[in-house]
């Protein structure tokens, strides 16, 4: 795919092959962003979960400590006190089967929908709607609740849903690019820090297994994994530079070359090996398709052969009847024959014995005469 100079010049600054640290990230994202609006920053973490296994997929919601850097548009579903409760808390839209009946003809203006539980009834024939965005509200994330105003309040202060999709993957924004690096940190290790908590008990192996994060019209940096605490993730003394004019924070102590050469080197092995882990996956899902393209075809095959069969089977069926039908109609013929024979036999038999008995009446008559 072929990228514009803006993004190419970006693409440099990022050394491949290089897993950066959480705080080196912080800070290089910010040189990324060039675009002429304020752009979002985003967090991609891989895990090495089975979403087939419903108890390995990942669902909650948790507050970052400085928010996302813009204003989200909360939607209520409630009625009578519950009603005043979310308007008291700043909810932007709130209604019951009239907010329904608006979402249904169209209306979308809102990123978050917040439900009590007596209105799900209604809100569930909007599942078609809200299902494919991610607004459906649920329970397990703390949108279907009876305090509407505490719920209200969280979201929008800042607590974001996060979950796996089908590749196993936890795409969020952690905040905005106009960010400083510092409060981009804390929002990275506030969502790392919940993910690693929350890993299910069933799973196998390497839990997180990459990390990248980019701005919405940046490259990727791909970020340490190994780090998931906010002990490991935010270093006592580490070197954040601020958006604009003030002071840097202290810069972080030298690292020597050798250190540094031997780090890149093992970094590069884990990002070989990962690599050729997903090659070989990829294989294994290429196999499989395929698998599955040979046994369909072997199936059509077989249904065609079973298909000729049954028609022969048909033809011959077909055949023997027709044969059938000829002996019937040469046996009635035959029947019809000889009958005809024999009563053409019969008919010259009576001829005969006509004949015979003429000539006895004649003589008979002759000696009357006399």
């Amino acid at each position: 795919m072929a990228h514009g100079k803006r993004f190419r010049k970006s693409s440099d600054k990022v050394m491949t092959g290089r897993v950066y640290p959480p705080v080196e990230a912080m800070n290089l994202i910010k040189e990324t962003a060039s675009a002429g609006f304020d752009e979002s920053v985003e967090l991609h973490v891989r895990l090495g979960v089975n979403v087939k296994h419903a108890e390995e997929q990942l669902r909650g919601t948790l507050a970052l400590p400085n928010g996302l850097g813009r204003d989200v548009r909360v939607a209520v579903f409630a009625q009578g006190d519950k009603a005043r409760d979310a308007e008291a808390a700043g909810a932007d839209v709130i209604g019951a089967e009239d907010l329904a009946e608006k979402i249904e003809d169209g209306f979308d203006e809102f990123d978050v929908v917040i439900a009590t539980p007596d209105m799900m009834p209604t809100v569930g024939r909007l599942g078609r709607v809200l299902g494919p965005s991610g607004k459906m509200p649920n329970p397990k994330v703390g949108t279907v609740t009876e305090d509407i105003e505490k719920a209200v309040g969280e979201t929008k202060s800042g607590k974001v849903e996060y979950r796996t999709d089908r590749q196993a993957i936890v795409h969020m924004v952690i905040g905005k690019a106009s960010f400083d690096p510092g409060q981009l940190l804390e929002n990275y290790a506030a969502v790392i820090e919940e993910i690693a908590r929350a890993k299910p008990s069933s799973t196998k192996g390497r839990y997180i297994v990459s990390i990248s994060v980019a701005t919405t019209m940046g490259p990727g940096i791909p970020v340490d994994p190994s780090l998931t605490t906010e002990a490991e993730i935010l270093p006592d003394g580490a070197a954040l530079t601020t958006n604009g004019s003030g002071p840097s924070e202290p810069a972080a102590e030298s690292v020597s070359v050798e250190e540094t050469e031997e780090t890149t080197e093992v970094e590069a092995t884990e990002t070989t090996e990962e690599a050729a882990e997903e090659e070989v996956a990829e294989e294994e899902v290429a196999e499989e398709e395929v698998s599955e393209e040979e046994a369909a075809e072997e199936e059509v095959a077989e249904e065609e052969v079973a298909e000729e069969e049954v028609a022969e089977e048909e033809a011959a069926e077909e055949e023997v009847a027709e044969e059938e039908v000829a002996e019937e109609e040469v046996a009635e013929e035959e029947v019809a024959e000889e009958e005809v024979s024999e009563e053409e036999v019969a008919e010259e038999d009576a001829e005969e014995s006509a004949e015979a008995e003429a000539p006895e009446e004649d003589s008979a008559q002759a000696d009357g005469e006399e």
